[in-house]
């Protein structure tokens, strides 16, 4: 994978309880690190609930 947008995107997260949540809103971290629903049954469905937390998945 391509890293060109390298220090040009900012990460999005309305989980206020997160230590590194900023004004409700907008994540101070420099990378996330993004995991699929490992141990689900409804995992490998497609569905953006059933594959990630991640509210900017979608299916490939």
């Amino acid at each position: 994978m391509a890293h060109t947008k390298t220090g040009t995107q900012t990460i999005g997260c309305n989980v206020k309880s997160c230590r590194y949540n900023a004004d409700g809103n907008y994540c101070e971290l420099n990378r996330i690190q993004v995991e699929p629903m490992e141990g689900t049954k409804s995992c490998h469905t497609g569905r953006p609930g059933d594959e990630s937390l991640c509210g900017s998945y979608m299916a490939r």
